[in-house]
């Protein structure tokens, strides 16, 4: 069978390994030079940076792709769990280190927040009950096909609706458990995973600090870039051809069938296209003939990210891998993003990996990946709305970390909403698709397959069950599943 596959994201390359490892032959087509889409790196000036995802978490997945292909993982991908999950600082001086280890965790919100310990481990198992009842269903099954919803297991998930928290927003749950404000603005930023609002996200979303406090957080030892080296090293060890700088013009279809694409004008016949393109642009680009979703492309946009790569020559003790510097008023930042314009004081998170891998900067020097969530583009004025965040964000930094910022900046790289759009194809530059502030987005996003065209699948993070390295490389596992069952 020959499988062709539109585009070198995180998901096409899953998929990639898992066709190829069924013994097909496989061909992945990307418009880009490179391979990950928005997991890639570059370096300027001696300092390496992971252009996008930052953040590692549920390892078994990349581990299962290896399981798939039969190749044993050791010395081709290495991590370690992280001890401190994330630092926290506030305005008022306030600082806090999120230890992996919860009973630890709980301790210290107990020990800084005066807050008791037994309510955070009220919340975690919460979410760990949201996972056992919902997880491995919704996250690793098609919503799209009658056979999930006769499992027994969704039906005991349908039974306990309640717990699930669907009609209650992640920042009602958290506020009725664990009331401190600074705690509450903690555990709400977990919707920022997905690009959705914690005032209107659905309290089930709080399944998220499950996967940290449980399954962990880890570090890629190579950088999060060496996620897609080693899966696009496995996919080429398992026969999978690769085509650079080729951009695919259109999916061909006869008789609702896919039975190809277009590519430099020339037509390459397939049994089976799998789409790892935004799926709204592989409707309007790919498909212009056919008849589109328009209710699911329509849907509202996730939020985007605007990101300053610093190289900064200093070394700050007081941070990790992951710190977050939290805004002041956290409702009228979200607020503001729904209305397309970024708050005046936004939270901040840095994440500099030189911490665990002191190759990614020059000696006594950090690399500093420095993001504030913003709108999707919807043609705001960017070059006047990034040149005022920057001064909101050096001034936020110097505040709180009693530093001159700016004067330790020696070389500096911005990605924002447009140039994510051009270089990844996502619509409006959003990082995660649909948003998932509707409480019932989860079954609104589009399925891994077509409904209308045989033949035709659908991966990576516009599509179920979302964004994310984790739910980029379930879509592949879903494509496979519905493609073979």
């Amino acid at each position: 069978m020959k499988i062709g596959i539109i585009g070198a994201g995180i998901g096409g390359i899953a998929t990639a390994v898992r066709m190829a490892s069924r013994g097909y032959e496989v061909s992945v087509f990307e418009a880009n030079s490179y391979p990950g889409g928005k997991l890639s790196e570059f370096s300027i000036n001696g300092y390496r940076f992971d252009a996008g995802p930052s953040l590692f978490t549920m390892p078994q997945y990349v581990e299962e792709l290896f399981d798939v292909a039969g190749v044993n993982m050791n010395g081709h991908f290495q991590y370690e769990r992280l001890d401190v999950v994330c630092n926290y600082f506030w305005e008022d001086g306030k600082r806090l280190s999120a230890f992996a280890d919860k009973h630890k965790f709980a301790a210290t919100i107990e020990e800084n927040l005066s807050v008791e310990k037994g309510k955070v481990l009220e919340l975690l198992a919460s979410s760990q009950k949201k996972y056992e009842l919902t997880g491995r269903i919704f996250l690793e099954k098609s919503l799209h096909r009658l056979s999930t919803w006769l499992d027994i297991k969704v039906l005991k998930a349908i039974f306990h609706l309640p717990q699930l928290d669907i009609f209650s927003s992640m920042n009602e749950v958290n506020q009725k458990i664990l009331q401190h404000p600074k705690l509450v603005q903690l555990f709400n930023r977990y919707a920022t995973y997905n690009g959705s609002n914690p005032y209107k996200a659905p309290g089930l979303l709080n399944i998220i600090p499950h996967f940290e406090y449980e399954f962990g957080a880890y570090f890629p030892r190579a950088g999060m870039y060496s996620i897609t080296k080693s899966l696009y090293e496995l996919a080429k060890e398992k026969g999978v051809k690769f085509h650079f700088n080729t951009k695919v013009e259109e999916i061909i279809v006869e008789k609702n069938k896919a039975i190809g694409i277009k590519v430099n004008d020339e037509t390459r016949y397939f049994d089976k296209i799998v789409s790892n393109m935004d799926v709204f642009n592989a409707y309007r680009k790919l498909l212009p003939e056919q008849k589109h979703p328009h209710k699911i492309l329509k849907q509202q946009k996730s939020t985007s990210a605007l990101i300053f790569y610093w190289g900064i020559k200093k070394i700050f003790p007081e941070l990790d891998l992951h710190n977050i510097l939290f805004s002041d008023n956290y409702k009228k930042e979200f607020e503001d993003l729904e209305n397309g314009i970024i708050y005046s004081d936004p939270t901040v998170y840095i994440n500099i990996t030189s911490k665990y891998n002191t190759y990614d900067a020059p000696q006594d020097c950090e690399n500093w990946f420095t993001m504030i969530n913003v709108p999707f583009n919807a043609g705001q004025d960017w070059d006047t709305m990034i040149a005022v965040a920057r001064k909101s964000i050096i001034e936020k930094i110097n505040r709180i970390l009693k530093i001159d910022i700016e004067s330790l900046i020696e070389c500096e790289a911005i990605l924002d909403p447009r140039t994510i759009e051009s270089k990844t194809q996502s619509h409006l530059g959003s990082l995660y698709g649909t948003s998932s502030s509707n409480r019932m987005a989860a079954f609104f996003r589009h399925a891994n397959f077509s409904d209308q065209i045989s033949n035709l699948y659908f991966c990576g993070g516009s599509v179920h069950p979302g964004g994310g390295i984790p739910l980029c490389l379930l879509s592949a596992k879903i494509v496979d599943e519905v493609m073979h069952n």
